[in-house]
């Protein structure tokens, strides 16, 4: 809820630019993701070592928190267009 109240202080462009650069992060970290948990599921399955399985499903949960910021911004960006 903090960001949320700081949000609220952004300029409309302000927030434009914060959605560009969590965008960009957000294309960034889960394309590295993607290739890192395709690399070790390839090697779990070569290996038939499927205990590791849960680490890569595990490693995608770090993403959250950009995606529930990204979300954020974009609801602010869209309740100021309304008002405007």
């Amino acid at each position: 809820m903090k960001s949320s109240s700081k949000l609220s202080d952004l300029t409309l462009t302000q927030l434009t630019e914060k959605k560009k650069k969590l965008t960009s992060l957000l294309v960034g970290i889960t394309a590295g993701m993607m290739v890192v948990c395709g690399v070790l599921f390839y090697l779990i399955f070569k290996t038939k070592n499927y205990i590791l399985m849960p680490v890569g499903m595990g490693a995608l949960i770090t993403l959250i928190p950009v995606f529930t910021n990204f979300t954020e911004v974009n609801n602010e960006i869209k309740k100021r267009q309304k008002q405007a």
